[in-house]
């Protein structure tokens, strides 16, 4: 249950006192019937809230598949390149019940691929959460084409756990296992179950390669739209949500 004023309020029709005038003309209906008190409580999943003869979609909270372009990155605010929140429609800029719009997890400026966008903090907690070892699928290009000798040698390298070296302020670690599958001499799909600091690029270098081209695909069973052009997104079905939970 929700009060009404906060309800119009996140759905775009401005301020509390913004609301309050709407309510005072009688345009406001809950299931019919007008409304004029702000405080009216309202079944979120069952009642039907309406605005001068437009219902309004109530939504808790949003979630959005998004195919990050290069050269976007994954912040709020930045003065020398565009964000990723510049590719976001302009219907989906706003406060919901649940939260304001934030980023499950970020990939570099030259990374493209899956990108979660939401507002539910659970949720991004859950997928980000270095306890629930929430696996991350990309497709990469190296630089050195490898021979079929050497392919068995790189799976089991990152199966084992490749030994990173120190980089700016990210110290030394051991990665945990990870699952490497050559689709060519110089092309691979690597899922890896954590996500530090340019991880995937430095896992290579470990082993004196060098990644030229990486796009994130997948995010524990969820597959990026093959149907979605760069920088383009979209909500996740009932179905792709709950392939997250």
């Amino acid at each position: 249950m929700e009060r009404l004023d906060k309800i119009l309020s996140h759905a775009g029709f401005g301020t509390r006192k913004d609301v309050k005038s709407l309510l005072k003309a009688g345009v406001v209906f809950i299931n019919g019937e007008v409304v004029k008190d702000a405080a009216a409580k309202v079944d979120t999943e069952r009642d039907n809230v309406s605005v001068d003869g437009e219902n309004i979609d109530i939504k808790e909270n949003v979630y959005l598949m998004m195919n990050k372009a290069q050269d976007y990155v994954c912040s709020t605010k930045d003065g020398e390149h565009e964000t990723v929140f510049a590719c976001v429609p302009e219907e989906y800029c706003h406060s919901y019940l649940g939260g304001e719009l934030h980023l499950v997890g970020r990939l570099d400026i030259d990374t493209e691929g899956l990108l979660l966008i939401t507002t539910d903090g659970s949720l991004t907690h859950r997928l980000t959460s270095p306890k629930t070892h929430c696996s991350k699928k990309y497709l990469v290009h190296v630089r050195d084409s490898v021979e079929e000798s050497a392919k068995g040698e790189y799976i089991k390298q990152f199966a084992q756990g490749v030994h990173i070296a120190s980089e700016g302020d990210d110290g030394e670690w051991d990665c945990k296992s990870a699952e490497l599958e050559w689709i060519e001499d110089n092309a691979c799909y690597l899922t890896i179950y954590e996500g530090r600091f340019h991880q995937v690029k430095r896992m290579f270098k470990a082993l004196g390669n060098e990644v030229v081209f990486l796009k994130r695909v997948a995010i524990g069973e969820l597959q990026l739209d093959s149907n979605l052009k760069a920088g383009e997104c979209r909500e996740l079905t009932s179905e792709e949500l709950a392939l997250l939970q």
